[in-house]
């Protein structure tokens, strides 16, 4: 199975079945918008994440993905992300392809976020806004994939339990939000056929 058929195949996913909403009784939730960046390099899929940094009032230091609040100017939630994106990463939206839509994500901030799928060129080549981000962080889908770098745990929560998901990457703990979007996309990753030969396969730096 090659990257590109992986690509193929979850749009082929998301667009199978609409993304669930999600509703907070009582209480009136502001929209956002992120997106999954993926890229393939030498034949390996990758997925990237932002550090917010630790000067900023809210989830200062945390792993995102880029995105942010709708905007009076974003016709749809779609181009938010792609904004988005664009501002934080200064990658155009002409050079992403959208895969589809997760399930709609709460935070603890009140917001209801739509995480889009996409892939983005696999150069590397960032401008990531100083404001907003502190570091672009790449990490292969295969080492998300692995088992030994999650970790649940139970919190409370406006009175409720519910659980936590850290993904722990060398220094970098991946949790909150981004963590449960993140657990919502590899759930349809691993559900694609022939995904396990194409992260089993050994990289060309390998070879």
């Amino acid at each position: 199975m090659r990257v590109q058929a992986l690509f193929d195949a979850l749009e082929t996913r998301l667009t199978a079945r609409p993304a669930r909403t999600f509703e907070w009784k009582g209480r009136a939730l502001r929209e956002a918008a992120v997106l999954v960046p993926l890229f393939e390099r030498d034949g390996v899929p990758h997925v990237v994440f932002t550090r917010r940094p630790a000067t900023l009032r809210t989830h200062a230091g945390q792993y995102a993905f880029p995105g942010g609040g709708q905007e009076a100017r974003d016709v749809t939630p779609l181009e938010t992300a792609l904004r988005e994106t664009d501002e934080e990463l200064g990658v155009a939206r002409t050079h992403v392809r959208v895969l589809g839509l997760l399930d709609e994500t709460p935070t603890t901030s009140a917001y209801r976020i739509r995480p889009y799928v996409g892939v983005i060129p696999g150069d590397g080549k960032y401008v990531p806004n100083p404001a907003e981000v502190d570091l672009v962080l790449e990490v292969p889908l295969v080492r998300l994939l692995d088992p030994a770098i999650l970790r649940v745990e139970r919190h409370m929560w406006e009175g409720m339990e519910h659980d936590v998901h850290f993904y722990t990457h060398g220094e970098h703990v991946i949790w909150g939000a981004t963590g449960r979007i993140l657990r919502n996309f590899l759930q349809f990753v691993v559900e694609v056929p022939g995904i396990h030969d194409l992260l089993d396969a050994p990289s060309p730096a390998d070879r």
